[in-house]
């Protein structure tokens, strides 16, 4: 990987730390082991079947009453409901 890539990490944002109203590009999927009761590589790839894919728009429209959890994401121009837990693997800016 170029050194130039890592730069974008400094502007992004994990979906989990997003709050209500937040607007932005998806710049990456990093699912880690161990965050979520799926291995890495099913998350990653339940995650882009629901659309969440390199430079898609997204906005979060809701966030649960308690703990702030599920949110509520648009993903292009569909609606989907995630747990922050599994949020985190969604880098955006």
């Amino acid at each position: 990987m170029e050194m130039g890539k890592f730069d974008t990490f400094e502007t992004t944002t994990a979906l989990s730390n997003a709050r209500k109203g937040f607007r932005g590009r998806l710049v990456c999927l990093l699912p880690i082991e161990g965050t979520g009761r799926l291995s890495s590589e099913e998350m990653e790839r339940r995650l882009i079947e629901m659309g969440f894919i390199e430079g898609a728009e997204l906005e979060v429209l809701h966030e649960g009453p308690f703990g702030r959890d599920p949110i509520a994401v648009r993903v292009g121009n569909a609606t989907v409901a995630l747990r922050r837990r599994d949020a985190m693997a969604i880098l955006a800016e």
